[in-house]
């Protein structure tokens, strides 16, 4: 599988650690910008990663100043599932119980550690399906 990675300036420091991380953990990524510290609207970075995801049927990962933003935005695409985690517990119960497939870190909230940590625990973690799995079609099947 290949991570979906994105951020605007706000998360751009923070976007190049986690693809460092990948590489040295030899997880593939797709780098979809933005590419300076330069300012972006960030939607257009969340709606880009989002439709990837969708499409491919991967996972994604978007960063900005809190993540709250590229999280609302994310969420807008049909067939996403995004969260802003700001610690390891989060990032379980939103792999276990509701299959997010966008995790959303906020590089002014969380040191370098912190989200690599929370990054490892969420692509380890699986959807246990089951009970859950009624509650996640539905989200899925929302106009």
């Amino acid at each position: 599988m290949t991570i979906i990675i994105g951020c605007d300036h706000g998360g751009f420091n923070l976007k190049n650690k986690i693809m460092q991380y990948c590489e040295k953990n030899q997880i593939k990524f797709q780098d979809f910008g933005t590419y300076s510290n330069d300012s972006v609207d960030y939607p257009e970075i969340a709606f880009k990663v989002a439709k990837e995801v969708v499409n491919t049927n991967s996972k994604g990962i978007l960063v900005c100043g809190s993540g709250i933003g590229m999280s609302i935005a994310a969420n807008k695409v049909k067939g996403v599932r995004a969260i802003c985690v700001n610690d390891p517990y989060m990032a379980i119960l939103s792999r276990e119980h509701n299959d997010t497939n966008i995790l959303c870190l906020g590089e002014r909230v969380l040191g370098t550690n912190a989200a690599l940590y929370i990054l490892k625990i969420w692509l380890e973690t699986h959807f246990l399906g089951e009970r859950h799995l009624k509650r996640v079609n539905m989200i899925n099947n929302y106009n």
